[in-house]
């Protein structure tokens, strides 16, 4: 009503505006129920990148009443499948790139399961490929414009459906309520002072906790959403330049991208772009370099079971007086609490008091409030040791400063976070002992210039093994899990580390690896060739691409 004639959505040689991305999703909407006979409470997921339709797909199923299911493009065929039979998923829309890795998770779904199969082809080079009958642009068109969405009944009704993606080896449904969704979103265009007509550039992928929930704050503030299928240097610099773009969201290795960039890749940037950060802490060096370049970092923390950021790095006037270093220091902090968030808290879980403010004193990272996820699906068990006396225990460690501001200093689960991706040390570790020359295996974080920190294994051989090398369990690896999860490290030793009880002493690994050299270097993806594109079929080994894990930030 307000926002009509202004620009919504921007992809490519595409445009949309508010008047047209509201009837798109309003046929959308239609055609879910009337089509497809989508009821209340039905799940519809979506594997799918930065693209227009996953952006409607975020208004026209919450419109038909029905529960979004976004899924981490860099899941492998096995998880994917998982995820579609634990969500009961009656509808799947797959982005024409993604066909081939669509087709092998449906082949191992029973057909008594199998979800509607619609294909979101690319409209300015159409493909052709298809999983079915059902096309995205066909369902849009055939829809009726004059459909009038159900009002939300119960704002504590569920809205959407998030899957955590590896703190342990079978990832977890979160629901997220209307209500959780909508605080949220208010939180962060308050807390990131987002102005009205913004103009918003999608680095973040929307399958992360629905970008955030930007997804729907930058309709909230009548912006402008510019969608690149791939976050790459040159994607960025030109849509920011292009576009005048004002606002973005990312993990910290975003920013080595952008530092690294060709000099035929970068333009100057002549007003501050405002960039979110999260996933990872970024280092205080980092953070320096970049602003330098013209961007004004905001740092965040939060999780998927928290709907995205429940913490932002708010800056006080008083620091700028203060030389770039000790800004850039503050910056990396995780900061204080959202403002619809009840409260957070840094405490003894046994004893549940209060850590004293003196920025040394480590406890458990606590937080409550109506935004905190409604539970895990169809896991009570696991939604009841998620909670401890009323308060959602994050599983991270930190302290309070003394003028209120938190900064995690540790982990308490061995999650290695890669790019912002969470990986699970377990779950590698299980692929580990079931190669046949393995005795016992251990994985932690070991340091990696690109993505922050990246999996490291420390292996000991059974007695008749000694002839396997590291390049054997490396390539059992490559085989066996997903590129951002291979250890790029694999350390013999004749015997791991133990505590008296038998348990293997990982923080020692952890210092040991830090003197260790990477073994298993990553280079750039290449570019699709044109018959690969013409196909719609992802380039070799496209999952396995480091250029994938900049999109991933799994845990906001």
């Amino acid at each position: 009503m307000v926002y009509a004639n202004r620009p919504s959505v921007i992809y490519g040689g595409r445009r949309f505006t508010w008047r047209e991305t509201y009837d798109r999703c309003l046929r959308l909407t239609f055609s879910l129920r009337s089509n497809l006979n989508i009821v209340k409470n039905n799940v519809i997921s979506v594997l799918a990148p930065n693209v227009p339709a996953m952006y409607e797909m975020h208004f026209a199923v919450p419109m038909a009443g029905a529960i979004l299911n976004t899924i981490n493009t860099r899941l492998d065929a096995k998880n994917i499948a998982n995820i579609l039979k634990h969500s009961e998923a009656k509808v799947f829309f797959v982005d024409y790139e993604y066909v081939q890795l669509a087709s092998e998770a449906l082949r191992l779904i029973d057909e008594s399961s199998m979800p509607l199969v619609v294909v979101i082809d690319d409209v300015d080079s159409p493909t052709g490929v298809r999983l079915g009958e059902l096309e995205y642009e066909q369902l849009v068109y055939s829809g009726d414009p004059r459909f009038v969405p159900d009002e939300v009944q119960d704002e504590w009704d569920p809205i959407a459906l998030n899957y955590t993606s590896g703190t342990t080896s079978a990832p977890k449904g979160v629901v997220y309520s209307h209500r959780g969704a909508y605080l949220s979103t208010l939180s962060l265009i308050l807390g990131w002072e987002m102005g009205s007509e913004p103009v918003y550039l999608w680095s973040l992928p929307m399958f992360h906790c629905n970008g955030w929930t930007f997804t729907w704050g930058v309709a909230a503030r009548g912006g402008t959403n510019v969608c690149i299928r791939n976050t790459t240097a040159r994607e960025m610099y030109s849509s920011i330049a292009r576009h005048k773009v004002t606002h973005m969201c990312c993990a910290p290795i975003v920013f080595n991208i952008l530092l690294e960039a060709k000099p035929n890749e970068r333009v100057s940037i002549t007003t501050p772009v405002q960039v979110l950060t999260g996933g990872a802490p970024p280092p205080a060096a980092l953070l320096e370099k970049i602003e330098r370049l013209g961007f004004h970092v905001v740092h965040a923390y939060g999780l998927t079971e928290a709907t995205g950021p429940a913490l932002v790095c708010e800056w006080q006037a008083q620091w700028n007086k203060l030389p770039h270093e000790e800004q850039a220091k503050i910056k990396a902090r995780q900061g204080i609490s959202i403002l619809t968030l009840a409260d957070v808290d840094v405490k003894d879980l046994e004893t549940m008091q209060s850590m004293p403010r003196d920025g040394k004193t480590m406890g458990e990272i606590v937080l409550r409030g109506s935004s905190i996820m409604k539970g895990y699906f169809k896991d009570e068990q696991a939604t009841s040791k998620a909670f401890h006396k009323g308060w959602f225990v994050t599983g991270d460690i930190g302290v309070i400063h003394p003028d209120g501001y938190l900064e995690i200093k540790d982990r308490s689960k061995d999650v290695i976070i890669s790019g912002g991706e969470n990986i699970s040390s377990v779950e590698l570790e299980t692929v580990l002992y079931s190669h046949p020359s393995v005795l016992e295996a251990a994985v932690v974080a070991m340091p990696h210039p690109r993505w922050g920190e990246c999996p490291c294994a420390f292996v000991t051989l059974k007695k008749d093994s000694t002839a396997v090398t590291e390049a054997d369990i490396l390539t059992y690896c490559r085989k066996r899990v997903a590129g951002f999860m291979r250890p790029k490290k694999v350390h013999f030793m004749k015997e791991l580390p133990k505590t008296a009880t038998g348990k293997i002493q990982k923080h020692q690994l952890r210092v040991f690896a830090k003197t260790l050299i990477i073994t298993e270097t990553n280079e750039l993806p290449k570019k699709k060739s044109s018959t690969q594109k013409s196909r719609g079929l992802p380039s070799t080994n496209y999952r396995d691409q480091p250029q994938e894990q900049i999109l991933a930030m799994s845990r906001l």
